[in-house]
């Protein structure tokens, strides 16, 4: 009969905490120490801290390549900013020398002299490559 005291007994101490188990409120068991506990935690504030300070150098790094990138856009901007003065410049210019009759056929002369220019270097290129080549 004590044997099944014993059982009794020993059963009642493995389903004591049952209800809280229903409940949805687990417990820690007083078997185990305090201190695994708390070390458990030590251990995860730690893994924090080291996660919270790479996080921070590398958002550091990140906004110093975000201020880099910015000082490289404005003075892209800048540029293509002169550029655009210096090509309307250009287009007025194109455009008085195109609006005079005279200065339109000055203009046809010099493309047709650029023009025969590239051809004969490129006809004399052609033939030095068969020659020589």
């Amino acid at each position: 009969m004590s044997y099944r005291r014993d059982h009794r007994a020993h059963r009642a101490a493995l389903f004591d905490n049952y209800d809280s188990i229903e409940e949805g409120g687990i417990r820690a068991s007083s078997s185990y120490p305090r201190d695994i506990d708390e070390q458990d935690n030590d251990k995860a504030v730690d893994s924090l801290q080291d996660r919270v300070s790479f996080l921070k150098k590398l958002t550091g790094d990140i906004h110093e390549e975000v201020e880099t990138h910015n000082r490289l856009l404005d003075r892209v901007g800048n540029e293509m900013d002169s550029s655009r003065g210096i090509m309307s410049g250009t287009m007025d210019r194109f455009k008085m020398v195109f609006e005079k009759k005279s200065n339109r056929k000055v203009c046809k002369l010099v493309g047709y002299f650029v023009l025969s220019f590239f051809l004969i270097y490129y006809i004399f290129r052609f033939l030095m490559y068969f020659m020589y080549g």
